[in-house]
């Protein structure tokens, strides 16, 4: 008798969703990926930074800038709106604070008077999500996701801009290598259905900007070595939710980074890795 239904159909494979910063913590350090993403509840972590607290106020006034109409946005309102953003966490004391609350009003108001701001961004911290498979032609193996600080539109393609705030000013070399840029660039071509090839570093301290023209075999290297990250998530994740030791699916990497990680607390090997740094000691001097 001819058999009918599906008894012996394959189930289709669950994809795995990745981020940059997800599969940049595990790429680092496995433990401090399970710490974030897994454990709960999540484990002591350490006080606020305040080189990220700099970072997270300058993008905030950033955004609030391009939220204004474009005869608004001057290097005036630019410094202002850097000063409602303010905050003092992490830094080693208020006149700290105040020095650097100085020194990023004049990245902002330097960045609107030198940089084109007359354009209304397409995103501004965008949401981008898209199922992907390097191989082309083969159903989608990952769903890539993340949030960009800006997605311009320039000539019928779109953009991707990252805002820096760090000690070094970044150059074409690190825009092209940057993960995060080719996978925002993957999604937002895939989600807004416009073509994006290029991705920009934009360096508030030195008002530099570093860019980089992606080719399709360039964005399909970076969407593999995504792709053999998320595998090795996804294995440690399954082994650990059929009961795997959990320190060894996800064991620690000390390095030097130890110093700053936010879970030092929890972290024997971390503690173990060198003295806790300060929670300004990565401010640009």
């Amino acid at each position: 008798m001819e058999q009918l239904g599906f008894e012996f159909a394959v189930q289709p494979r669950r994809l795995t969703k990745v981020s940059p910063a997800r599969l940049a913590t595990f790429a680092d350090c496995p433990r401090r990926y399970r710490m974030t993403y897994l454990d709960r509840p999540t484990p002591q972590r350490a006080g606020p930074w305040a080189h990220s607290t700099l970072g997270a106020v300058v993008h905030n006034a950033l955004r609030a800038l391009f939220d204004l109409p474009p005869e608004r946005r001057t290097p005036e309102r630019a410094a202002a709106l850097l000063s409602e953003h303010w905050q003092d966490a992490g830094f080693a004391d208020r006149e700290q604070a105040a020095v650097y609350r100085a020194r990023a009003k004049e990245w902002v108001a330097g960045y609107a008077e030198h940089h084109d701001v007359s354009s209304d961004p397409v995103g501004l911290e965008r949401w981008v999500s898209a199922p992907v498979n390097p191989d082309p032609g083969q159903p989608a193996s990952m769903i890539i996701e993340g949030r960009a600080d800006r997605i311009d539109q320039r000539g019928g393609e779109l953009v991707i801009v990252d805002y820096k705030t760090g000690r070094r000013a970044p150059d074409e070399v690190e825009a092209r290598s940057s993960q995060p840029l080719a996978m925002y660039a993957v999604a937002a071509e895939r989600t807004l259905r416009r073509p994006c090839r290029k991705v920009e570093l934009h360096h508030l301290p030195s008002g530099t900007v570093a860019e980089a023209t992606h080719t399709p075999e360039s964005l399909t290297r970076h969407l593999r070595r995504a792709q053999e990250t998320a595998e090795d998530v996804r294995l440690a994740t399954d082994s650990l939710d059929a009961g795997g030791d959990a320190d060894k699916l996800f064991p620690a990497r000390p390095d030097r980074r130890c110093a700053w990680c936010d879970f030092r607390p929890s972290c024997a090997a971390g503690r173990e890795a060198g003295p806790a740094a300060k929670p300004w000691e990565l401010l640009s001097p």
